[in-house]
């Protein structure tokens, strides 16, 4: 069975949402397993770390960060996205977003902060 897994931290962004907010970030959050072979680049993004894929879905103005799993997918982060827009300006890091976003220890740290949360 695929499943939608929002660990502790990111579950506690979902609630901090508008109840309305939360329903249409979740509407327009479909996905298949299939989906992840054949990315549409206007609302996904890949960012790597050491051969595993973290992925990115846009989503109004919020950036979903997730990762495939057996189960389906884990929900790490769901952030605004001058999140952030207002890091790379600062960091005036070259590149695609993905990719900047990729290198920086400060992105993973955020990621790894909603891994070490429990599942919710």
């Amino acid at each position: 069975m695929f499943q939608i897994i929002f660990n502790e931290l990111s579950a506690a962004e979902m609630s901090a949402l508008p109840k309305k907010m939360q329903l249409d970030l979740l509407a327009e959050f479909q996905i298949l397993p299939e989906d992840l072979d054949h990315l549409d680049a206007k609302h996904f993004g890949v960012i790597e770390r050491e051969g595993k894929k973290l992925y990115r879905y846009r989503a109004k103005d919020y950036r979903i960060y997730f990762e495939q799993t057996s189960e389906g997918v884990t929900i790490h982060r769901v952030l605004h996205k001058n999140t952030f827009r207002d890091f790379l300006f600062r960091s005036k890091l070259p590149g695609s977003e993905d990719q900047a976003l990729g290198g920086t220890r400060e992105f993973w740290k955020l990621i790894d902060e909603g891994k070490k949360t429990r599942k919710a």
